[in-house]
């Protein structure tokens, strides 16, 4: 045969199936079957290539069958079969096996090419135990810019323009199939997206803690973007400067302190103009604060920044960073993390709305009883020390955050029915009459009254109205016993009576530290709670307990730390 004859063998083809023999109809029909049945077997792209590799290989009895898919940017993905390996590899580009020409002129192919011609791929073909002396290869393009390369190798056999052809033909099929797949696959993460969202809005939105409200969100962002790490920052309208209040990954520990003025950085500027970055080489940004991986220790590569807004105001900036297993961040990515900062707007609103209510709630409580520790003076701070007492049992017991924050209110409130008791009593600069002493016992009673009226408050009128109750049933206002008491009451019980016993009264000054620990240390089971005192000493031995005489930076006295010594050695106690 003629070189020009050859030639004319390799110009390239006409797009669209090409037409078959009479003789070749069976065959080509038998090729159909296998991107017919592949197309409708539901499995994913990948296993429909290797499949159609397999399966046309043992037809067409070839030594081998290599199939290079087109994926995006000049990416190929090769699936390949021969009798002892049959797998698909990433990143396999086909001008490895001297098919760099298909890929610049899709719609061709060639026959038996001379040996010299292919003398070049001997390398890859050793890769794959073959030593082919005849090749036959094709490529098309069904007009989605999906490129498919076909080569066949074999030793012996031949591949003849009719068996070329009907291969060729199965293989538009075989794009269908793999086309139908993929799209499948994209509604199928489209919706198990719109799932992660729903459900990542729903949880968000289960809470009004404004802090677990941003961890959730970084949850959500680290789940729907699958990535390394993820920062939410706030805005801190005052200083003019945004900072990570809470970041996921790797190197959350590290980073989530780092502020930034507003402007400054990717994340600053994206604060300040309210408009989305998609970043995937963040050290080519002129924008990027390259201090923000100098203090947190963590390289980021890539990142999608967007702001977090509601009604018109920037609030906070959402950030993932580094896509995970060496991938980039997309315009899929971006969508998705504009969708996420919506959920995270509304729960963030809520939640801030919540914590400011919250707070000026707790102001005005502070307010209120400070206003009637005014009318005593000789218990002034006895509210502020009560509540730091109280809060230091409940460390050392390890209560959950609802259970402290009812106790945080109940002991600044605790006093607040002495609004109620007459001045010629509370303000008595003497030892109280028995009647005068059951008219200040009425203290409870009365801010019972007054708080009843404020429906939020209904968990923590308990502890407010029983603090002076006794185990042994000798207390008031109702002379419950044990258990019967509330667990918040017996918690200020021990607060009220060490700062009571420590402080200076008209009738009587303050006891020392060491003399106060052994009274309170026989009260138990008597009049307070073992459990609440045992706690109250742990804490104390922490310097976390002070008095009216000595302040907290204070170290403890002597006499007091060895009292502290004595009671741990008869009783067998840790205090640490």
């Amino acid at each position: 045969m003629s070189r020009s004859a050859e030639k004319k063998k390799k110009v390239a083809s006409k797009p669209g199936p090409r037409p078959v023999k009479p003789g070749a109809e069976a065959l080509e029909k038998r090729l159909l079957q296998i991107g017919v049945r592949l197309r409708k077997s539901g499995l994913p792209s990948e296993d429909i290539l290797a499949r159609f590799a397999s399966e046309l290989r043992k037809i067409l009895k070839l030594d081998g069958v290599f199939l290079w898919y087109f994926l995006k940017d000049a990416d190929y993905r090769l699936f390949m079969s021969t009798p002892n390996l049959k797998s698909w590899f990433d990143h396999m580009p086909p001008e490895q096996a001297g098919l760099g020409a298909f890929v610049q002129k899709p719609n061709a192919h060639f026959f038996n090419p001379r040996p010299e011609h292919f003398a070049g791929m001997k390398t890859f073909y050793e890769n794959f135990s073959l030593k082919p002396e005849h090749l036959a290869a094709f490529s098309l393009d069904d007009n989605s810019k999906k490129v498919l390369i076909g080569l066949f190798v074999s030793e012996k056999k031949q591949l003849s323009k009719a068996e070329l052809a009907a291969a060729r033909n199965a293989a538009f099929e075989l794009n269908l199939a793999v086309r139908n797949a993929q799209l499948q696959k994209i509604s199928e993460k489209e919706s198990e997206q719109t799932q992660t969202i729903l459900e990542i809005s729903r949880i968000l939105n289960s809470t009004l803690n404004p802090k677990t409200v941003r961890t959730r969100a970084m949850e959500g962002v680290v789940k729907l973007l699958d990535c390394e790490a993820g920062s939410l920052y706030l805005i801190d309208e005052a200083r003019g400067e945004i900072y990570f209040e809470v970041a996921l990954g790797e190197a959350a520990d590290q980073v989530k302190e780092i502020r930034l003025k507003i402007g400054e950085g990717i994340s600053g500027w994206v604060a300040e103009t309210g408009q989305s970055l998609l970043i995937p080489d963040v050290a080519k940004d002129p924008r990027w604060a390259s201090k923000v991986d100098k203090k947190s220790k963590f390289q980021t590569k890539n990142m999608v920044t967007v702001p977090v807004k509601t009604r018109n105001k920037i609030i906070g900036v959402l950030q993932a960073v580094n896509k995970c297993r060496g991938r980039s961040f997309n315009q899929a990515d971006l969508k998705l993390m504009e969708s996420l900062a919506d959920s995270v707007a509304i729960a963030l609103e809520n939640a801030l709305l919540h914590d400011e209510q919250r707070r000026t709630f707790f102001e005005t409580a502070e307010a209120l009883a400070d206003a009637i520790e005014k009318r005593d003076p000789y218990t002034g701070g006895h509210t502020r020390r009560v509540r730091d007492f109280s809060k230091a049992i409940t460390e050392e017991l390890s209560l959950d955050k609802d259970i402290m924050e009812r106790l945080d209110l109940a002991a600044i409130l605790h006093d607040v029915g002495k609004i109620g008791v007459e001045d010629r009593v509370l303000r008595k600069p003497g030892r109280l009459t028995d009647e005068e002493f059951a008219c200040m016992c009425l203290h409870p009673e009365y801010g019972s009254e007054i708080l009843s009226h404020i429906k939020s408050l209904g968990k923590v009128i308990p502890g407010m109205r029983h603090h002076h109750e006794r185990l042994d049933g000798r207390g008031y206002p109702a002379g419950l016993k044990n258990s019967q008491i509330p667990q918040i009451a017996r918690i200020i019980s021990v607060a009220d009576t060490w700062d009571a016993m420590t402080s200076d009264r008209p009738y009587r000054p303050a006891l020392s530290e060491d003399a106060a620990l052994k009274e309170l240390w026989q009260s138990r089971g008597k009049q307070l709670d073992p459990q609440m005192v045992t706690a109250f000493f742990k804490a104390y031995k922490k310097g976390k307990i002070y008095t009216q005489q000595r302040e907290k930076s204070k170290a403890i006295p002597a006499q007091a730390q060895a009292v502290l010594t004595q009671i741990a050695r008869e009783n067998k106690l840790e205090w640490d």
